[in-house]
This record gives C-alpha cells, sequence and structure tokens, in this order.
C-alpha cells in the first residue's frame, strides 16, 4: 500500500464539524489498517456501539467514522469507573485507487471492520460500433 492510498490524518483530540448545541466527548477509536492485493482493511475499536449507532460516511474523499457509544449503568453501588462516556470519531482520506461504490462495514464485538476494494485495472473491452 502506498501512503496515498489511505492517509492517516493526525491523531489528536476531535471534535465534530460545525458548532454544536451539546457539549459531548468525543474520542478516536484506536484502529490497525492492513492491506491486501484486493483490498484496504480498517479495524476500528468501537466497544459499547451498536449497527445502528454507527455513522460512516464518505465525502470529498473524507472517511467518517463516527459512533454513538451506549451508556451501560451497572446495577449497585458504582466503585471505579475508568471508561468516559462518550462518542467516536475518527477520519482518514481516501486515495481515488479505491472502489468508493463497493465499501463494505461490519460490527463484531466492539470493533468496526471497514472494506475498502481497490479500483481493478482497466480491463480491454470491445466496443460495438453502431450504425447511424
Amino acid at each position: 500500500m502506498t501512503a496515498q492510498e489511505l492517509k492517516i490524518q493526525e491523531k489528536k483530540a476531535v471534535q465534530p464539524d460545525g458548532e454544536t448545541t451539546k457539549s459531548d466527548t468525543y474520542f478516536a477509536p484506536h484502529v490497525d489498517i492492513f492491506e491486501t492485493d484486493q483490498d484496504v482493511v480498517v479495524l476500528a475499536d468501537v466497544p459499547g456501539a451498536t449497527p445502528d449507532g454507527i455513522d460512516l460516511s464518505l465525502e470529498d474523499n473524507i472517511l467518517t467514522i463516527q459512533a454513538q457509544r451506549q451508556t451501560i449503568k451497572p446495577p449497585g453501588r458504582l466503585i471505579l469507573e475508568e471508561y468516559e462516556t462518550g462518542h467516536y470519531l475518527r477520519r482518514f482520506t481516501v486515495a481515488e485507487t479505491i472502489d468508493q461504490e463497493k465499501i463494505e462495514a461490519s460490527l463484531a464485538n466492539g470493533v468496526l471492520r471497514v472494506r475498502l476494494p481497490k479500483v481493478g485495472p482497466a480491463q480491454p473491452k470491445k466496443i460495438e460500433v453502431k450504425i447511424g
């Protein structure tokens, strides 16, 4: 994979686009990115998110992963809480070598898997010449 296929924007405290009326906290989920001959795969840790709480979008070659984290309140008295409440937000620049129409995503065990298939090389094609 070249650096041009999936450019990782610097990881930092994230802010949603535009102004918001809520003061929600957003976390940048940890990701693993790997490549095969056919695709690039992004694995993002989004524990507590459900499939309907994930917003995966592609606009102006920017892949945005945004997820709502469900807060779980266990019964009884809270003794220690290390998990902060908030949401997930991470953005990546997608190269033109990715077939944007065939991007797929799935969620299992708190891990979001985004498959970014590469555009195949142009195949030889016979073009029919019509009369008229």
